[in-house]
């Protein structure tokens, strides 16, 4: 396969929706909640500028993975949701979970006996 035709391939067009630094862990928080406000997610995501964030969540929105919600309350409120395109995701996510699980069982252990549990997402 030449380098052209891997740019238009379905994996490639995939993992550059998937892509940036933000992106799997807004992806994880979204699946275990239904909806999240903007600030919900910005304090549960360590380290991350509020307009990185933003800018991820809106290229998430532009390749309809999310949906963002506003409310015209005072003050705005907005809320950001999987897609059903984005839930169509889910699949595919828990097999590279579980090949993780599988494959790199040590950098998985590593990182779960680094994190703190989040409070208010049950454990798979």
């Amino acid at each position: 396969m030449a380098l052209n035709q891997f740019r238009h391939c379905g994996l490639n067009v995939t993992l550059n929706m998937l892509a940036g630094k933000w992106k799997p862990v807004i992806l994880f928080y979204l699946f275990h909640n239904e909806k999240m406000r903007f600030t919900e997610l910005w304090r549960v995501i360590p380290k991350v500028a509020k307009k990185v964030l933003l800018d991820q969540l809106k290229d998430m929105e532009l390749n309809q993975l999310v949906i963002r919600e506003e409310k015209h309350t005072f003050p705005p409120e907005v809320y950001y949701k999987l897609s059903d395109r984005g839930k169509a995701l889910g699949p595919a996510l828990a097999a590279l979970e579980d090949w993780a699980n599988l494959y790199a069982a040590a950098e998985v252990a590593e990182v779960k006996r680094l994190t703190k549990p989040v409070i208010g997402l049950e454990q798979k």
